[in-house]
């Protein structure tokens, strides 16, 4: 599985403490409002905004959260955010993105570096790591949404790109552009997906031993737990051995 799904499944197996819970909470939260008020506050009429609302409805976020969120949009009040991705490189060089929403770029800059610094990473040039990455959509749909075949004739079927299938369930891949339609597409055939997404799929991997994992672990939860900080990606890959021990 690729790098940042093995790493969902090490934050789950985490367990999500009832603060990073909120901090999460907030962060989807900021989504919805960036994107209502860059388009439309309707979902049905603004793909980016559809997709932000069903990911926080896939993280339990509840739904007058929601409907604050898209309001905050509609009176103007908020900051006004704007996105910014860094690119950077942590232990054994496996490469980080790290995508931001901020108000305030000077802070955002100065913090996502030290945070690498501190944490043995190094901060690059944006495009020193992107290359290693395809943005794509991906959803996701538990083991029980049915068989491998039945999934990957419901992909093809919607304009998906590609299926990974495991006993932890199915991860669908399609076009970035073509996401909102896929997973239309698939929630008429298949129901309610787990996770529909945007994200850095990575093209090749950097693989970690048990200490240089740690080390990731530690920087990546660091880049996470800064406001500005909305999601992190890595391309590293680990062995069962090392996953188990974490």
């Amino acid at each position: 599985m690729a790098g940042h799904s093995k790493w969902a499944n090490i934050q789950h197996r985490k367990g999500r403490q009832d603060a990073a819970r909120s901090k999460l909470f907030s962060k989807l939260s900021k989504e919805i409002t960036v994107a209502a008020k860059m388009g439309d506050p309707d979902p049905d009429k603004n793909p980016r905004l559809r997709l932000a609302v069903k990911e926080a409805k896939s993280n339990s976020v509840p739904k007058d959260v929601i409907d604050r969120a898209i309001k905050k949009s509609v009176a103007g009040e908020g900051d006004d955010y704007e996105e910014i991705r860094y690119e950077g490189y942590g232990p054994n060089g496996v490469a980080v993105i790290v995508e931001t929403m901020t108000d305030n770029r000077n802070r955002t800059a100065s913090t996502v570096r030290s945070t690498f610094s501190k944490n043995g990473g190094n901060l690059g040039e944006t495009g020193s790591v992107g290359f290693m990455f395809d943005r794509k959509g991906e959803v996701v749909y538990p083991a029980t949404a049915g068989d491998a075949d039945t999934i990957f004739e419901a992909a093809i079927e919607a304009g998906a790109e590609d299926v990974e299938s495991s006993e932890d369930g199915h991860i669908i891949w399609c076009a970035d552009t073509d996401l909102n339609d896929v997973s239309s597409v698939l929630e008429s055939a298949l129901g309610e997906s787990e996770s529909t997404k945007l994200v850095w799929k990575p093209t090749t991997t950097t693989e970690l031993g048990l200490e240089d994992m740690q080390k990731l672990m530690k920087l990546v939860d660091a880049l996470e737990d800064d406001d500005d900080v909305q999601r992190v990606t890595t391309n590293f890959e680990a062995t069962d051995e090392v996953m188990a021990q974490l």
